[in-house]
Order: structure tokens, then sequence, then C-alpha cells
């Protein structure tokens, strides 16, 4: 369902998500969207399909997928992916996939991909690709019932929020932080300057 934002910095601009926290991340640089309108995207890989290649084609497949229902308005589309080499983590939609991604993490060093995409009134795509390396700790069982418990790995690429209580998991972070917790500010706010969407524009 569309939703329309309150009196916005960007009126051209649709954001391709319903994540609250992309939207809360957008707020952050001062960004709001004329409106939000959740693509409905198929997320399977495609056949041999590496984990950065994938995030940064969803990002693509929404913004084009959302674009038809906003004529004349720059659509935004992102997605976050969780890699282990070149295996991509499920979001975790259940107890027993969480608890399989968080021992696949554990003590272990993986990457987090971020495909952003914003899609002109004229068809023309502008992607940006950021991958951050996150280190996590060697989980303790405890820990990780704890996490459990809280119910914040629902619904996460990986079985995560590092924005939350696995915020204790992250022995070292390298790279963009914002991009872990759902969409690169650096790089969108790059992409949204050079289409004048930024508010100065």
């Amino acid at each position: 369902m569309i939703r329309s934002a309150s009196p916005s910095v960007s009126g051209r601009l649709v954001l391709a998500s319903a994540s609250p926290r992309r939207i809360d991340l957008l707020r952050q640089i001062g960004v709001e969207p004329a409106a939000i309108d959740p693509a409905d995207a198929d997320e399977s890989p495609l056949a041999g399909e590496l984990p950065a290649p994938h995030a940064e084609r969803l990002a693509l497949v929404k913004a084009r997928l959302v674009a038809p229902r906003h004529p004349g308005a720059h659509v935004l589309g992102a997605d976050t992916v969780v890699a282990c080499g070149r295996r991509i983590l499920p979001k975790a939609e259940d107890e027993a996939t969480a608890r399989r991604c968080l021992a696949l993490l554990s003590g272990r060093r993986h990457r987090v991909h971020g495909g952003v995409c914003l899609l002109g009134p004229d068809g023309r795509a502008t992607a940006r690709l950021v991958t951050t390396i996150v280190t996590f700790k060697r989980l303790e069982v405890g820990e990780v019932e704890r996490y459990i418990a809280s119910g914040e790995w629902h619904g996460k690429a990986g079985g995560y929020a590092i924005q939350g209580l696995a915020a204790l998991f992250v022995r070292a972070l390298s790279g963009s932080y914002s991009n872990v917790v759902g969409l690169p500010l650096y790089e969108t706010g790059a992409l949204l300057r050079g289409s004048g969407l930024d508010g100065r524009g």
C-alpha cells in the first residue's frame, strides 16, 4: 500500500521500501520521501548469483517495479544482503532460521552488501554497491538464547539487527555502519545530491 508522507524535503522522491530502518536513515540526513511504496519483488537469488550482484540487482528491480506507479518521480530502491563467503543468508522469519544464521556468524567475519539505486523519471538508473565487513565474537549459548528471546532477529537479513542488542556481538566493523542498518547514507546522499533531491538542489 502506498503511504503519503508529511511535507517533504524531497517532494519528487519515492522510497520503494517499507523498512522503518531505511525511512529513519533517510530522515537522519534530512530527506523525507514524498511517498513510501514498497516493491513486491521476488528476492530469490538467480542460479549462481553471488551476494554482491544479488544486492545490486534487487535494488534496481525494486525501483523499476515501483516507478510505473509514480510517473515523473525519482524512485529509490535498496537491498541489503548478509553473506558468509559466497552464501547468502536469509531473512530470519522463524527461530530456527535465526539460530542457524547466528551459528554461522559466531566467531567469524562476514560481509554486508548494500545495493542502492535511484531511478529517474526518464528511466535512467544510477546505482551504488557498498560492502561492509563485520566480525562477530564467538557467541555463547546464553547470549544466543537471550537474543532469540528478544525477537529483534525477526525479518532481519542474517538474523540480526546491528542497531539493537546484537551490537554486543560485533567485535570489529570496517566500512559503512549505516549500510549494515539498511542503507549506506554517504552513497545514498551522493545519489540524491546528483539529482537535486537532498533539499539543496
